[in-house]
């Protein structure tokens, strides 16, 4: 198998295609990891997302350091993964903000059902209220797999991991 590094445009390319990833955060020495949807904001080098407050809102207003992973597996020797770190940013209702609430809310409204799962309610629990935020990127970085075939030589056909 051959792994390489991607390019930021690659990386990008990852992120503009994906809407599912794994957020992770971290609260007193502990880690927390959920799967998040989002929308990938190129011009403003961010990621936006949308949530009922919860646990995850709670450790990300605590220590707005956060980690999100996204992934394009097509097997176990074909993939795509893309790391963003960055800083945990609430998007406020309010004039200065207007602009940046609105693009968040035009990337969601590209997604069927974006308002899923943070709009949904869970018996167990009554959220506060929700929030968009932004994960404003610090870094990026992204790999690929690939299987290495070796050359074909006449009457032998082999294939190396």
């Amino acid at each position: 198998m051959l792994i390489r590094e991607l390019t930021p445009t690659e990386c990008a390319d990852v992120l503009q295609r994906t809407i599912l990833g794994r957020l992770a955060c971290t609260r007193d020495g502990y880690p927390y990891v959920v799967p998040v949807h989002f929308s990938f904001d190129v011009e403003r080098a961010c990621v936006y997302g949308f949530s009922a407050v919860g646990q995850k809102v709670h450790w990300m207003r605590a220590n707005p350091r956060v980690c999100l992973e996204v992934e394009e597996v097509t097997n176990k020797d074909q993939w795509r993964t893309v790391l963003i770190f960055g800083r945990y940013e609430e998007i406020q209702e309010s004039p200065e903000e207007a602009e940046a609430r609105q693009r968040a809310l035009d990337r969601f409204r590209q997604r069927p059902e974006w308002w899923l799962p943070a709009g949904a309610t869970v018996e167990s629990r009554h959220p506060e209220a929700a929030v968009v935020y932004r994960i404003q990127i610090e870094r990026v970085t992204g790999r690929q797999a690939m299987r290495r075939t070796l050359p074909e030589t006449p009457g032998i056909n082999r294939q190396r991991d």
